[in-house]
């Protein structure tokens, strides 16, 4: 193998003629000359076809490729433009690094995969450039990737739709995931039914219609712009929310009962002697340290939290009708789903005569989702694994620290999220 193979091979570029390489050492950079092959020169750096040359450009200019150990290396080449039919004048095409970039394609591949694993302070000092450049560099990689990949919105079966916030909870991202390949297929600053129409405008009449099944919360945005472009879409709601419903309302009765219980024990001591006030027993106290022990599942419960369930069922029976009736609505959805309608059916009945408002309003609320709950028990179809992508959304988001343009942070969770092939260079 000749020496100009070698060096094309350490650069990691293809299609490439190197000329000339010189070795700077006050500065500790490798300069190395190429041009393009004759079969990769004068392309358009849009569509890749031939065309005309336009005028020899600016003159000769440089590209960062990867280092030889702890020597910088810089690619030099010409940059004419070239006249296309279709696109205009345009810088050539070159085929070590992509269109509008100073680096060349392995670099920016090593960097985007560096990102995806290390915060980007440490992508910066390591790779030796500056930490904003480190944003657009994903935004080139994933837009690249993408083109080489097939749509991710074609055959879209079964989707999941969610929000997640970012940046401290002040902010928000829609994101959509398909469920039969698990990856995460489109996501979009802000949430709300216009943000969601911006997935559903990408789409062909033909791929809405492929659309069958949509796992989302009972956020009535997302049903109403799901039932405006797939009306024949079945809607499921995720169990885990119709859980949570159930369990913050939980929670607001054991707070009231113990607000409550808080007044009848200052009632208590303003009439009796400090004594006896102090020897009676202070249910305020034991409801404010019940809150695990009524929103665990019981088969998770400790010994002393079953004993305090127990004395709230002896103490309070509204609180504890109120706990089995969440425990119900949690037990039900793990049933086969003839059962659960009939259950359910049973549960909304007991809702509405169990006398707790705040039960009687999630009563309304869960006959108004009557049918997406069941059909979720139906299809077995949950947001379980839209919450694990958001959940890898955030550790992504949170590793990366700085990201402050959204569309450079949109690119970094579909490099980690959409499935797209991303590796080191060099490495299949």
């Amino acid at each position: 193998m000749s020496t100009r193979s070698i060096l094309r091979r350490l650069l990691g570029v293809e299609k490439t003629v190197i000329e000339n390489v010189a070795l700077d050492d006050a500065s500790q950079t490798l300069l190395v000359s190429v041009r393009a092959a004759k079969r990769a020169a004068g392309r358009c750096p849009v569509c890749g076809r031939r065309a005309r040359g336009y005028d020899s450009g600016r003159g000769r200019r440089r590209w960062r490729g990867l280092d030889f150990g702890s020597t910088r290396v810089l690619l030099e080449a010409e940059a004419p433009r070239v006249r296309c039919s279709r696109h205009g004048v345009l810088v050539a095409a070159v085929p070590w690094a992509r269109p509008g970039s100073w680096f060349t394609t392995a670099f920016e591949e090593q960097v985007a995969w560096l990102a995806l694993h290390a915060c980007r302070s440490v992508v910066a000092e390591l790779m030796r450039i500056d930490w904003k450049t480190v944003g657009g560099i994903m935004r080139r990689v994933q837009a690249d990737l993408a083109t080489h990949m097939p749509s991710p919105l074609e055959s879209l079966v079964r989707i999941g739709i969610d929000e997640t916030s970012y940046k401290k909870g002040h902010k928000y991202m829609t994101v959509v995931v398909d469920h039969d390949r698990s990856r995460l297929v489109w996501a979009a600053k802000g949430h709300g039914g216009h943000i969601l129409e911006g997935f559903f405008a990408q789409l062909t009449e033909a791929q809405k219609t492929q659309i069958r099944y949509v796992s989302a919360d009972g956020a009535k945005w997302i049903a109403r712009t799901v039932a405006g472009h797939c009306p024949n879409a079945v809607r499921a709601l995720d169990p885990l929310h119709t859980v949570a419903w159930a369990t913050e309302a939980l929670d607001r009765v054991r707070r009231a009962a113990w607000r409550e219980a808080q007044r009848r024990q200052q009632k208590r001591e303003r009439v009796l002697s400090p004594q006896a006030a102090a020897s009676s027993p202070d249910l305020a106290q034991r409801l404010r340290g019940a809150r695990y022990a009524l929103l665990k599942n019981p088969e998770d419960l400790s010994a002393s939290q079953r004993a305090r369930l127990e004395l709230i069922a002896g103490e309070d029976s509204a609180l504890h009708r109120a706990w089995w009736l969440k425990e119900r609505l949690r037990l039900l959805l793990k049933l086969p789903a003839a059962e659960a309608e009939a259950e359910l059916r049973s549960w909304l009945a007991s809702a509405q005569r169990c006398r707790i408002p705040v039960f009687v309003e999630l009563g309304h609320r869960i006959r108004d989702h009557q049918n997406e709950i069941l059909a979720a028990i139906r299809l077995g179809l949950s947001n379980a694994r839209v919450e694990a992508i958001n959940n890898k959304i955030k550790l992504t988001i949170r590793m990366g620290y700085g990201f402050r343009n959204i569309d450079n942070l949109i690119a970094l969770v579909m490099l980690k999220c959409g499935g797209l092939p991303l590796a080191l260079p060099g490495r299949l």
